[in-house]
Order: C-alpha cells, then sequence, then structure tokens
C-alpha cells in the first residue's frame, strides 16, 4: 500500500535535496518511496492532502530520562529562588519510582511519549538510572525496550543514598549490567563532580562497552572537566550538555564523530550557560539538540521549544536548529543514513530505515506544522505548532 502526501508548502529534507517548495513525497512500507516536486508526483494507492503545511523530519529526542514516578517541582521553585542546582535531587525522584511498581511506570510511560507524539517527536532514546538498584534498573531498561527506540543504562547516574562509591560501582559493572544489557543498545555515565570522577566513569564505560553496548557521556555540565575529552577517546556517539568547553574541548568534538548534543530546555531550568552552539558548529563539530526529559532540571518533551531555543539564544539558524534536533539526534544514536543513494540509501549502518532526514529509503517519520513556513517555529514562539505527526507513515497525533 502506498499513500502520496501532498499540499506541502515547504518540504525541509534535510538532505542534499534542501527546502523544496509545493512537494510531494510517497510512503511505502513505512518508508519513503519518492520525494519532489508536486507537479512530477506519481501516482499511488491513497492520497492525503496536508493543506498547504510545512513538513520536517520528525524530531529525534536522543537524551532523555523517561521512566520515573513522582515530581521535584519544590526543588525547581527553590532553584527560581536562588539556589544552587545540585545532582542530589534524583535520590528523591528514585524512591520514588522504587515505589511505583511496574504497572504505574508504564503507564507514565505511554502519556510522556504520546506528548512528544503531540511535539513532533518521533524518535526517543531514554534511560534507566532512577532505581540504582539491580531489580529497578533492570526493570526499567526492560520496560523502555518495549516502548522506546534506544534504550540507555544509567546506573552510575548517582551513588544511592546510604551506599560509597566503589562498592556501588562494583554492583553497576557486575550483577546490574548483566541484568540490563540484554535490553539496552547504550551505556552513560554521569561524569561531573558530585557524580563520578573520570577514573570511575571510564570503569563504566569500559565494562559497558566489553558487554557490547555504545557509550554515550553526561560531560562538561556544571563545569569544566573530562567529560569531553574522554568521550572522544573511548568513541563514544554522544556526548551530552557540553555547557562549559575549552577551546581543546571544542577542537577535540570538532574532529571525532562524537556528536555534542545540547539540552537547552535543561540549560534555561537551571539557569546555567547555554551550550555554546555557535561556536561549536562554527569549529566543524556535530551538534544535536534534545528535550533531556527529567522531572529534576527539564520537565518537558516539547523539542519545538528546544529549537526555539537554540534560535533565539544559541545564534544557530533555522535550517541549523532543525538538523540538530533531527539528524543531529540521528547521529547521536546512529540512526542516521550511511548514504544518499546507491543500494542502501536511506538505511543506516544496521540496514534499518534512517532517522532524521527524509530521503528514499528512511522511515517516513514526519513533523506537519499547522503553518506553511518552518521559520514560524522560532518567529512564533511558544505556539502550538504541531498539526500531524507521523511514525513510519502512521498518524500517532
Amino acid at each position: 500500500m502506498s499513500t502520496l502526501f501532498t499540499g506541502i508548502s515547504e518540504l525541509r529534507t534535510v538532505a542534499e535535496a534542501g527546502t523544496i517548495k509545493d512537494a510531494a513525497l510517497v510512503v511505502e512500507d513505512g518508508c519513503i518511496a519518492w520525494i519532489g516536486a508536486a507537479a512530477d508526483a506519481p501516482a499511488a494507492d491513497e492520497k492525503v492532502d496536508l493543506g498547504g503545511r510545512a513538513v520536517l523530519p520528525g524530531w529525534v529526542d536522543s537524551h532523555t530520562h523517561m521512566i520515573f514516578a513522582g515530581d521535584r517541582g519544590e526543588e525547581f521553585e527553590a532553584r527560581m529562588a536562588g539556589e544552587n542546582y545540585a545532582a542530589g535531587g534524583i535520590a528523591v525522584t528514585m524512591e520514588a519510582t522504587r515505589n511505583a511498581g511496574e504497572q504505574k511506570l508504564e503507564q507514565l510511560l505511554l502519556g510522556r511519549i504520546a506528548a512528544a507524539h503531540a511535539g513532533g517527536t518521533t524518535t526517543m532514546e531514554t534511560k534507566t538510572g532512577y532505581g540504582l538498584n539491580v531489580e529497578s534498573e533492570r526493570q526499567a531498561a526492560e520496560l523502555a525496550a518495549r516502548h522506546v527506540d534506544d534504550v540507555t543504562f544509567l546506573g552510575a547516574h548517582l551513588v544511592p543514598p546510604g551506599s560509597d562509591a566503589e562498592p556501588y560501582l562494583d554492583i553497576v559493572v557486575g550483577d546490574m549490567l548483566d541484568a540490563v544489557a540484554p535490553h539496552a543498545q547504550w551505556i552513560d555515565v554521569f561524569c561531573e563532580r558530585g557524580a563520578f570522577d573520570e577514573t570511575q566513569s571510564r570503569r563504566v564505560l569500559e565494562a559497558g562497552k566489553a558487554k557490547g553496548l555504545g557509550v554515550r557521556v553526561h560531560g562538561n555540565q556544571l563545569g569544566d572537566g573530562p567529560g569531553v575529552q574522554m568521550a572522544v577517546e573511548l568513541g563514544a556517539a554522544s556526548v551530552d550538555h557540553v555547557n562549559y568547553l575549552t577551546d581543546e574541548d571544542v577542537e577535540a568534538l570538532a574532529n571525532s564523530d562524537t556528536v555534542a548534543t545540547m539540552l537547552p530546555a535543561c540549560d534555561l531550568s537551571t539557569r546555567q550557560p547555554l551550550a555554546p552552539g555557535r561556536r561549536l558548529i562554527d569549529a566543524g563539530a556535530t551538534v544535536a539538540i534534545a528535550s533531556n526529559l527529567n522531572p529534576g532540571t527539564s520537565y518537558t518533551s516539547a523539542m519545538n521549544y528546544c529549537i526555539t531555543t537554540a534560535v533565539l539564544q544559541q545564534e544557530l539558524t533555522l535550517e541549523e536548529a532543525i538538523a540538530a534536533g533531527t539528524l543531529g539526534g540521528a547521529k547521536a544514536l546512529r540512526r542516521h543514513a550511511v548514504s544518499e543513494t546507491g543500494d542502501n540509501a536511506g538505511a543506516d549502518a544496521q540496514g534499518r530505515p534512517a532517522k532524521g532526514q527524509l530521503i528514499v529509503g528512511a522511515a517516513a517519520d514526519l513533523h506537519v506544522l499547522d503553518t506553511a513556513n518552518a521559520i514560524d517555529l522560532a518567529y512564533r514562539p511558544g505556539m502550538p505548532l504541531t498539526w500531524h505527526t507521523y511514525v513510519a507513515g502512521q498518524q500517532v497525533f
């Protein structure tokens, strides 16, 4: 069954084709089968008229913490009143999450996925890290694997209350990793003062690599630190936060395949300096934008808001911001297309339909805006601009 989508005022492909005005595309078996000018569109089994609206690839949200219970509104209010951010609030969420039960956690997760779809997000990564014992981390990973595209093991989120770092890390790289690894694709660590130092972080990441997991890093959020250099050295797919960067950090990122993932909603919520997006792009680094949905520092999945912030406050052009929220996120998850042409066009390195671009062979993940012009994402900040969202050609919002 093929479906022709017409009535597209502008199609932002985030690919070599650029922006196509008065465009159309054909979807077949969940993938894009044809793309081009509406006047040249082939026949299809069905037709959907989008009414002169702009279409982008669906957002690829490559950094979230969606499996949790409770909230930390009081902590947020205190922070807005002048208290400094500290990572210790994670323990509050840990207790609520452990006490919630799997059925409740699944209900909450499905609600958060639906909210993300309502904002144009079509691909999501999420992390464990609010259980911080073997059974709770396994449960979170198993639950995430049922509903989310990519799962990251973040047992090294924080040392739980009543534990010491080294004995806890013995559990993280031992029984906990054994329990979680079958359900995950990635391993992550919070390499920051107050959490885990470089030696401890390396131990965690190298143990994950030995289990076949890809590497991700929380780094350089609260100050200068070793996170970026360590991430690049270990071949991490992404290092996330990147608020405080030396010239050497920027150069290392620019000369590597490690994506610098910016989390602007988190930066605003914690009143941290925004990640230096303009500086990173000008240096040649690959950047992504993600929501960092979590209850403590970024209780939002609104990628539109993150993109708006990148344009208005981080000095990205709209084109750069859209690319960071789509193709950049796909690269951070290694879900991007290896090639736009040839036998494997539109497929990622594992042969799956690629994410983050609208090209033949890629997943038909579409974000339809309720406007003819995508610039309205920044020009009309805060407006509800997501009209419909399609995942693999199926409408989910």
